[in-house]
């Protein structure tokens, strides 16, 4: 099992910035890819930003060029930095952490979500 500790979230003004991070530990596999996903009021799931194969992040074209994730491998921890804060942004945002063994996924794992509110 893995257990992913989220933090950060809270409320800011339009053009603000929060910074996100999660702390994953248990059964942590030599690869694995973390990242952050978010679900607003109504709406699916989606994608924010998520580390993949060969070094890679993928982000969801709303965020490219405002949203930054990054890790300390040593701490086990993803950051997402996110800067220019829209009112678009508001949802819970939830760490995602997948598993990796050959190159394919053995499992994967969410946080419990942190709210993030931006107001106009």
């Amino acid at each position: 099992q893995v257990q992913l500790a989220e933090s950060g979230g809270g409320s800011v003004q339009a053009g603000g910035a929060l910074r996100l991070s999660c702390e994953a530990s248990g059964s942590l596999f030599r690869v694995n890819f973390m990242g952050w996903y978010r679900q607003a009021p109504g709406k699916e799931r989606e994608l924010v930003a998520q580390f993949t194969y060969g070094g890679q992040t993928n982000y969801a074209d709303s965020v490219k060029g405002r949203f930054t994730l990054s890790r300390d491998n040593g701490k086990n921890t993803a950051y997402l930095q996110m800067n220019s804060l829209i009112p678009e942004d508001t949802a819970v945002y939830y760490c995602n952490l997948r598993n990796v063994r050959v190159g394919i996924q053995v499992d994967e794992y969410w946080g419990q979500g942190t709210q993030v509110t931006v107001s106009s």
